[in-house]
């Protein structure tokens, strides 16, 4: 392997010394860290990361290799890659390509041999810092300067960047192919991952895919039996279209919100959301259902989160009550929402992810009880 140069640097002008992997280049982005061991390939193909760069704790990457069965998007959208050891000889019967070689055919900069440890505790300690990775410039003071013209992801919307061009059906086939389809769901794509749509398949539901700028209208002229608000990247504040659609669907079908979708939900309820230190990046957050104190292990990836009491209190919300039914164990941020009014529920968390436990398998079942009860 190429074994180029490659410096990264943090905002506060703390440096890395390492080497190229992927494309050669220059790339800025906020740098977060994902705790799961496995599941580089996913974690590369989420749209939630566009505007970052990951940072994977788990020491040696890449050993088993790229295959086209595991994308769970059409492209890659984060910014830049930080592994410390990559395995250059993949070894496993379905790998297709390395990951060096995948990520320079993407076209994404990323960098080895670094200690992530390091730089895991200093993002921990610090919180999440913009970040450069560069295989041109090595001198820390250009490119701390070049981090301070970045504009972050407070105010920016980076769902534009990432959500489809057209309305598509998803007929990805799955296990359920031949069996008859009972409800008819609408996903918003705010860059829904494939699995969400792959469970849906799954739980008896035609699915159609729609533009994140869709109107409302549009949607409800589909004659929909529900509507999910898939994940996505960024701040949910600075997406208000989303939220225009989502009141003027709301209490017309079932919704399910996913992630940024239950950021979304939240939003349009009258609530309001906040930037995390670090975020949450992870295949391993327990999380606890407040109605039966059942903890889940769930993957989970967004940076922001909503502001609500962790304790289950109901809040006042613009379309009636709306109930705190999940909190995160770590650190007691909210992880589910329930209206009592119309149907329409949310999580923070991605039940769709499978990184060992399947513990939130139940909530897409949950959302098809919603749409019998209202068909």
């Amino acid at each position: 392997m190429d074994k180029k140069k490659a410096l990264l640097v943090l905002e506060d002008g703390t440096g890395f010394k390492g080497h190229s992997l992927g494309a050669a280049g220059e790339v800025i982005g906020e740098i977060v860290f994902n705790t799961s061991m496995t599941g580089y390939q996913e974690i590369l193909t989420d749209p939630s990361y566009k505007g970052q760069m990951v940072v994977m704790t788990y020491p040696l990457i890449g050993n088993y290799g790229i295959n086209e069965k595991d994308y769970e998007s059409r492209n890659l959208f984060l910014e830049g890659f930080i592994v410390k050891e990559y395995s250059p000889f993949p070894s496993n019967w379905r790998s297709q390509i390395s990951l060096d070689e995948f990520l320079k055919d993407k076209g994404i900069v990323g960098i080895q041999g670094i200690d992530t440890r390091e730089l895991t505790r200093r993002l921990r300690d610090c919180g999440s810092q913009q970040g450069i990775i560069s295989t041109e410039d090595f001198d820390v003071t250009s490119l701390t300067k070049k981090i301070k013209l970045s504009p972050g992801l407070i105010g920016i919307d980076l769902v534009k960047e990432v959500t489809c061009n057209d309305v598509y059906e998803w007929t990805d086939a799955s296990p359920d192919v031949g069996k008859p389809k009972r409800f008819k769901v609408v996903v918003y794509d705010c860059g829904v991952k494939y699995n969400i749509l792959r469970k849906l398949r799954i739980a008896g539901c035609s699915v159609t895919v729609v533009p994140a700028r869709t109107q409302f209208q549009t949607v409800l002229n589909m004659k929909p039996d529900g509507i999910v608000l898939s994940n996505g990247p960024g701040d949910p504040a600075a997406v208000p279209y989303m939220i225009e659609n989502i009141r003027g669907l709301l209490g017309e079908k079932p919704v399910f919100g996913i992630c940024l979708g239950h950021q979304l939900l939240a939003l349009t309820l009258g609530l309001k959301t906040y930037k995390l230190k670090f975020g949450h990046h992870g295949g391993n957050q327990p999380v606890m259902d407040l109605s039966t104190r059942k903890v889940e292990i769930t993957a989970q990836n967004h940076s922001f989160a909503v502001t609500a009491p962790q304790d289950g209190t109901v809040q006042k919300s613009l379309y009636g009550n709306v109930e705190i039914t999940h909190i995160n164990l770590n650190d007691k941020s909210v992880e589910g929402l329930k209206c009592h009014s119309i149907p329409a529920f949310s999580v923070q968390y991605h039940p769709e992810a499978s990184p060992g436990p399947h513990d939130a398998d139940y909530l897409f079942e949950r959302f098809i009880e919603m749409m019998k009860s209202h068909h």
